[in-house]
């Protein structure tokens, strides 16, 4: 993706709070297990963002990382995906549809 792109991707504090409300009713749709951020969850995570823009990850007791450890590495590998919250043991995030965005975050500077 250009630079462009990347850059208005940076979610303000006003977005990131705007995703927070709008992910309050999710349920999450993958579990990080005993074994961590593997290929596996890392798979199911592009798999739920195919169908949805928003989604929870919850790390379960076993999970051996630290939430936002977890959160840091779920961003690193998928592109585009932006960490809109982490509370407790849930991850909420985000990565915009890049062709039909469902999602209309309040602008960055305004």
């Amino acid at each position: 993706m250009c630079h462009e792109f990347q850059r208005m991707l940076q979610l303000t504090s006003k977005q990131r709070a705007f995703l927070r409300k709008e992910a309050h009713r999710l349920k999450p749709v993958v579990l990080v297990g005993s074994e961590g951020v593997t290929d596996a969850v890392i798979a199911s995570v592009l798999d739920a963002l195919n169908t949805r823009e928003l989604l929870k990850v919850k790390l379960q007791e076993s999970a051996p990382i630290p939430v936002r450890d977890a959160a840091t590495e779920l961003t690193e590998r998928i592109e585009n995906a932006h960490v809109a919250q982490t509370i407790g043991r849930t991850i909420v995030l985000y990565r915009p549809d890049p062709d039909e965005p469902e999602i209309r975050l309040p602008r960055a500077n305004g």
